[in-house]
């Protein structure tokens, strides 16, 4: 479980570069098939794609904060703003700007600490998410 911590944090330490799959078995003292394998098993996805969610976690702090979708976009390692801008209306639901104008709306209304507190609870309790 500690090998794969150590992977799991090195994704975590660089989201912009993102660790390759070699790194990440390096790192860990596992092969990278058996590394694959056993982070999935353990953290229910693969490395690539839990640095993706990571990406997208991070992109949706940034817009929140009122960085541009561009900056985000970067910020997080993504070099085609198209691509990024596909890949989160797919995840999310909506484009990255009409998620950051939802969010800004609501950080205003209701504070910063709502940006860390699940969107069905916001949902329910102050009614507009």
């Amino acid at each position: 479980m500690r090998r794969l911590v150590r992977a799991r944090d090195l994704l975590h330490a660089d989201v912009q570069r993102g660790a390759t799959l070699d790194e990440l078995a390096a790192a860990s003292g596992l092969s990278r098939g058996f590394l694959a394998r056993s982070f999935a098993r353990t953290f229910g996805v693969p490395p690539h794609r839990y640095l993706v969610d990571l990406r997208f976690e991070h992109a949706k702090r940034a817009l929140a904060r009122g960085a541009s979708v561009t900056d985000a976009c970067l910020e997080v390692g993504f070099e085609s703003l198209g691509s990024f801008s596909a890949s989160f209306h797919r995840r999310v639901g909506m484009s990255p700007r009409d998620w950051q104008r939802r969010t800004r709306a609501l950080v205003q209304s209701a504070g910063v600490p709502a940006l860390y507190i699940p969107a069905c609870f916001l949902h329910r309790y102050v009614g507009h998410v």
